[in-house]
């Protein structure tokens, strides 16, 4: 199985979400969870780990919305988890973890910032482009959050867009190469059906398979 790290918990997305969202799939991966990220980990622990999955935004934890992120106190920051990546290794920003600001680091990082969502609504997840995350993947429909990011990376390789009614059209997911590594955003997933749907999991399976350059 492959070793994961996964990092969750933040003010507007609990933990819970997510350790109940892979349940079924720890007979296919192994799971760390980490939800206060910024006093665990190390350059040496994530070196341990194939893949990294971030589902939380720029806050210590749920009940401290104080910034993850530090300069000189932190010791993983977005400008180690691209050495991470440009190494060899694979990461996977999800849903709240596409919530940095304007010129942030993450930013410069994933290469997207996000601007905001409409009220929960029915959206719509379509495959625009190929890719093999997405081979054998469906089109389908969630009730969701609607992210809104703007695209800031000139390489990223879209596959993947969503649509609703209040929030038009929107990017659902891309990958960029990064050194020998692998990078890839997905915006769905908040709510814990979404997680649930069967669509939804292969799609992050896939995902996770492909950052650990499986397929």
């Amino acid at each position: 199985m492959i070793d994961i790290l996964l990092l969750c918990d933040d003010l507007w997305h609990p933990a819970e979400v997510i350790e109940l969202g892979i349940k079924p799939l720890m007979n296919l991966y192994n799971f760390t969870v980490i939800k206060t990220a910024k006093d665990i980990l190390t350059p040496e622990m994530i070196a341990k780990y194939p893949v990294i999955i971030c589902c939380k935004g720029n806050a210590v934890n749920s009940s401290n919305t104080s910034p993850w992120f530090e300069e000189g106190v932190t010791e993983v920051c977005p400008k180690e988890f691209e050495e991470y990546v440009r190494k060899g290794g694979g990461f996977l920003s999800l849903h709240s973890g596409n919530t940095s600001k304007e010129g942030d680091a993450y930013t410069d990082f994933t290469g997207n910032y996000f601007i905001g969502h409409p009220p929960r609504c029915t959206v719509d997840v379509k495959v625009t482009a190929s890719h093999p995350i997405v081979d054998t993947v469906r089109d389908f429909t969630v009730r969701d959050e609607h992210y809104n990011i703007k695209l800031t990376a000139p390489d990223a390789a879209i596959f993947l867009k969503t649509f609703s009614e209040n929030g038009g059209e929107q990017i659902g997911g891309y990958t960029r190469n990064m050194g020998t590594g692998h990078l890839c955003v997905l915006t769905p997933g908040h709510t814990l059906s979404v997680w649930q749907q069967e669509d939804f999991k292969q799609l992050l399976c896939n995902a996770i398979n492909w950052c650990a350059g499986i397929i």
